[in-house]
């Protein structure tokens, strides 16, 4: 049953990330419908060079593509890449109860702005609290050898408040 939350943005990497592991479905099944801007849509939407994330958001109905209603918001993040400035600024307009974001600078700038806070580790450390994955380590492993950039502080942090150390 998801968290009763009015608004949850969510940026490239928590979406590619958790489509590589199958596991992009906890967003919706945690939080019910969520939000990205359209740069978050654009990049997903280009691929890279697997394509991972293409088809999930594609076929993704509780995702809601919402624009900015003042995009000078975001260009006054220059130092954040495009989806990142955008899921922060579209954060603070519609008062969000909840960003997900991985990218360290961005989630500084986030924190500088009170905005509440996860990552895909998050989401999975949550998606085991509530009991939609038995354990986290072996979907960390996987995204790691997958290629998610993940630091080994948070690795470890992660699977201790998983008790899975």
């Amino acid at each position: 049953m998801p968290e009763p939350t009015r608004v949850v943005i969510v940026n490239t990497t928590p979406i590619i990330a958790l489509a590589l592991i199958e596991q992009l479905d906890l967003l919706p099944r945690l939080y019910g419908r969520v939000v990205i801007p359209p740069a978050v849509q654009t990049e997903v939407l280009q691929g890279g060079a697997q394509g991972i994330g293409v088809t999930e958001i594609q076929n993704a109905n509780w995702i809601r593509v919402i624009a900015l209603t003042d995009p000078r918001r975001a260009d006054s993040l220059p130092d954040l890449d495009r989806g990142e400035a955008q899921v922060i600024a579209l954060a603070q307009e519609l008062r969000a109860d909840l960003v997900v974001i991985d990218e360290r600078l961005a989630r500084k700038y986030a924190r500088r702005l009170k905005l509440k806070l996860t990552g895909t580790l998050g989401v999975l450390l949550r998606a085991k609290q509530v009991g939609f994955v038995q354990a986290i380590k072996p979907l960390v492993e996987q995204l790691v050898q997958g290629g998610i950039r993940l630091g080994e502080d948070v690795i470890a942090e992660a699977l201790q408040l998983a008790k899975e150390q």
